[in-house]
């Protein structure tokens, strides 16, 4: 099993599913939104960790390899909610 496949099973494990067109895992009930390149760049440590840390009901979280913009960040937002 290669390291992406681990990584994404983790993600499936959490209940994260696969945004095609923004390439993306997101959890609506934890509101947060992994993009494919932050999890192919860190290992499956820092995914769990990063699963497992706990953000206020109304807070969205990014993980991505850069920052996105606000302008993303809400439109993300809007569309996964």
């Amino acid at each position: 099993m290669s390291m992406l496949e681990t990584k994404k099973d983790i993600l499936e494990r959490s209940d994260y599913d696969y945004n095609f067109r923004r390439m993306v895992y997101f959890n609506r009930k934890a509101r947060k939104v992994f993009s494919v390149e932050a999890v192919e760049d860190h290992d499956e440590n820092w995914l769990q960790a990063r699963i497992g840390e706990e953000n206020g009901p109304q807070e969205w979280r990014f993980y991505f390899t850069r920052e996105p913009s606000q302008a993303v960040q809400q439109e993300l937002v809007s569309e996964l909610e």
